[in-house]
């Protein structure tokens, strides 16, 4: 279409935990008129009726300030579909922006999943980042009881805590604690009443040509998750068969968040063969993958994202984003041992 492909912040989080309170607030903002907002009719939308404005089609309206509201009537791609279209058209205003409203108990990894296999939708669209709403009353119970919960805080590029104003510093920081054993590589911001910027929220992806170079650094944060590695073996080895790991639910202990780091630079035929091996026999259990690899011949990296059996076309970067000029692979994983991963990789 001559576009550059629009970013897609996919809006996540268990039932209750503030999603539409935070879409709320945002989409009040100046700097948000040109968002599209995409909601499931199924969910828990509940934007203030004041927000609401003309009816541009069946299932659109334009809001008064100036952002598309789109209810997801059919599957998310026949919508995604649609709103390009018009938005070619002319029919409805040009937005630069879209934000995915799921439904509680929406599974993060089908979504993405959506955006990465269709064609149209892939040169259309990009996916800037997951954002996941954590109750900080009930976050601990809800990430206990549902596996739903525990997916989508592992899979988020930024988790929002909210009604943290309402439990005890100690036990806010064992929300804390928790949420970053399942996701070390995402940053926990605060959020009251919705109040939140969207400097916090959007651009968390690597394709910004703007930024991309520093957008991977902060997209990776691989250094969270090494650092996170290192937490656990000094643990382990200091209360080996004491720790909190098996008084866990399976489905907590079942996800792992951790970072491959190969040390030279790799042949990319090589890497891409042992990758799509590793997808084939393990792809349902590979959650997401996120990373930075240096190719043999290539004065600078490239970058692969996946969701479980699909991987997304490879971003060639004009630079590197620091001195570290190791690959660096992020995988978020179900039930299957890391050390399995590193040996694929590696060997």
């Amino acid at each position: 279409m001559g576009d550059r492909p629009l970013p897609v912040s996919l809006l996540t989080g268990f039932l209750g935990s503030g999603k539409t309170t935070v879409l709320r607030h945002v989409l009040a903002l100046p700097g948000m008129a040109r968002t599209a907002v995409i909601v499931n009719e199924l969910g828990e939308v509940g934007l203030d009726h004041h927000l609401i404005g003309t009816t541009v089609a069946d299932n659109t309206v334009l809001l008064d300030n100036g952002c598309l509201c789109c209810a997801m009537k059919d599957d998310l791609i026949r919508t995604l579909r649609q709103l390009y279209m018009r938005r070619y058209a002319g029919e409805v205003p040009p937005f630069e922006r879209v934000v995915i409203e799921t439904t509680g108990l929406a599974d993060p990894a089908s979504i993405i999943h959506s955006l990465l296999t269709d064609q149209l939708l892939a040169d259309c669209f990009r996916l800037d980042g997951v954002l996941a709403t954590v109750d900080g009353v009930t976050g601990m119970a809800t990430l206990e009881a549902y596996a739903e919960a525990v997916k989508q805080a592992a899979m988020a590029d930024r988790l929002l805590l909210t009604k943290s104003d309402l439990v005890s510093d100690a036990e806010e920081a064992a929300l804390r604690a928790r949420l970053h054993d399942l996701n070390p590589g995402a940053p926990i911001i605060t959020v009251v009443e919705g109040v939140v910027s969207p400097e916090q929220l959007f651009n968390a992806g690597y394709y910004n040509p703007e930024t991309k170079t520093a957008d991977v650094r902060r997209w990776l944060a691989a250094e969270a998750y090494q650092q996170t590695d290192e937490d656990h073996h000094h643990h382990d080895h200091d209360h080996e068969g004491h720790g909190d790991a098996l008084d866990r639910p399976r489905h907590q202990r079942e996800i792992a968040s951790f970072c491959v780091t190969l040390e030279e630079p790799l042949d990319w035929r090589d890497f891409v063969i042992r990758l799509r091996k590793l997808i084939a026999t393990h792809g349902s259990k590979l959650l997401r993958i996120k990373g930075i690899v240096n190719v043999m011949g290539r004065d600078a990296p490239i970058v692969i994202h996946g969701v479980q059996h699909l991987l997304h076309p490879p971003v060639a970067l004009e630079a590197w984003p620091d001195a570290d000029h190791r690959s660096r692979i992020v995988f978020i994983t179900r039930a299957l041992d890391p050390e399995a991963v590193r040996q694929a990789l590696a060997a």
